[in-house]
């Protein structure tokens, strides 16, 4: 099978920008205690605190998180940056010097969190802790709504679009080995009202997947599509295709491996109609597994893969999918990555003379691109250390920033996007 061209850093170097984004004033020690305006960590005993105003745009600032924020998830709108709380509470932070404007305690002491979607068109921002299901109101701060499950149920994954809040979870009994018999919810985003519920066999790890009038889930094999509206089963995948993930962006849909796979052979990269949830034409992977990926609104699937037999840092590997050819491939050590500007922002790998930063991309140049699709990346911070772990948020919008969080060290750290 054929194997992507590794891209070696040395050409990469010659033509890249280097930006200054992480020097000066704003520099702190890895735990994240900077300078900057602002209350400190949320305790672990925190009450319910009001929204404070934010004016002005984005800033780069750097926060430490409380122990109950490490423990959670933090994600971001064009507006705020938001972080839910173990087992069901959420945090709002502000974009200008990432000083805590809001807090909804969790509603117990115990369990962990499951995950967080911050929608802003409803301004929303939703988690799942346990049996429980919870959203807060990203303008006002205060708790929208909440729903629990049976005593035994348990909330698996969660998927948010304009107006609706998807939720895949157990009910009152174990799950059966393969995860079947769930049940998918579909609620109103503002008020919690619920639309829908269907029985479904899926693997939460596969993913849930909107695209415009329609949601997606697999079992590992078979894909289902739905009316967003009903909840109907409006599509199925055919019986030869195994697909045990799904990723999705603009109009496009995707099968990949799943990263859990314990093989060493996965399915190939397969594109979908989201329509009809045939195949359709799609370019030759390399064959290694895929770990994560992300799609640009121009159909550019930007695929993280290694090697099953031998995993190092593996490969972001760009794949057109309208002209079914494969692009371009990057080197890394990581395979966090996001979208901003039209371009496809990671880190840089960390055996590299500029090792540990954040880079951008052009989409369709890739990291051998010139001029204005030259590659750029920004200054060192120690929150972008491989040792750290970090994970990007993209706050999306015209930003212009991207918010750096370390796992080793927790804190946020938002840096001008290079």
């Amino acid at each position: 099978m054929a194997r992507l061209r590794r891209v070696r850093r040395t050409a990469l170097m010659a033509g890249m920008a280097i930006l200054v984004g992480c020097s000066g004033a704003q520099n702190a020690q890895p735990n994240g205690s900077g300078t900057g305006a602002g209350p400190g960590p949320v305790s672990s005993s925190a009450v319910a605190r009001t929204a404070v105003a934010v004016t002005g745009p984005w800033r780069a600032w750097t926060k430490s998180l409380s122990a109950r924020e490490a423990s959670g998830t933090c994600g971001a709108t064009a507006h705020q940056v938001v972080c839910s709380t173990a087992p069901d509470g959420l945090v709002g932070r502000s974009r200008a010097t990432g000083a805590v404007t809001w807090s909804v305690p969790a509603t117990g002491t115990g369990g962990k969190n499951g995950g967080l979607v911050v929608e802003a068109a409803d301004e929303r921002a939703v988690t799942i802790g346990g049996r429980v299901l919870r959203a807060a109101n990203l303008r006002t701060g205060r708790a929208a709504w909440t729903h629990r499950l049976p005593s035994r149920g348990s909330y698996l994954s969660i998927a948010a679009t304009p107006g609706t809040v998807y939720a895949l979870g157990t009910g009152d009994s174990v799950p059966s080995e393969g995860f079947t018999d769930l049940a998918l919810d579909a609620f109103r985003a503002s008020d919690g009202a619920p639309l829908w519920q269907k029985s479904v066999d899926a693997d939460p790890t596969g993913g849930i997947a909107v695209i415009g009038n329609r949601v997606y889930t697999t079992d590992g094999k078979k894909v289902t599509a739905r009316d967003a509206r009903t909840g109907d089963t409006v599509a199925t995948s055919p019986s030869a295709l195994e697909c045990p993930r799904l990723i999705f962006g603009g109009r496009y849909l995707v099968c990949a491996g799943s990263p859990l796979s314990a093989g060493d052979t996965f399915p190939p990269l397969r594109r979908l109609d989201p329509a009809t949830l045939q195949p359709l034409a799609t370019a030759e992977d390399t064959g290694m597994k895929s770990e994560r990926g992300v799609i640009s609104s121009d159909g550019v699937l930007v695929l993280h893969e290694d090697s099953a037999e031998d995993p190092g840092g593996g490969a972001w590997n760009a794949y057109d999918l309208e002209r079914h050819r494969r692009l371009w491939s990057y080197d890394t050590t990581s395979d966090e990555a996001g979208l901003a500007g039209g371009r496809f922002v990671t880190f840089t790998p960390a055996n590299a003379s500029t090792r540990d930063r954040v880079i951008t991309i052009d989409l369709r140049a890739g990291p051998d691109g010139t001029g204005a699709a030259a590659p750029r990346i920004a200054a060192w911070c120690p929150q972008t250390k491989s040792g750290e772990y970090p994970l990007l948020i993209m706050p999306g919008g015209d930003s212009g920033h991207v918010v750096v969080e370390p796992r080793k060290h927790r804190a946020l750290r938002s840096i001008p996007l290079p």
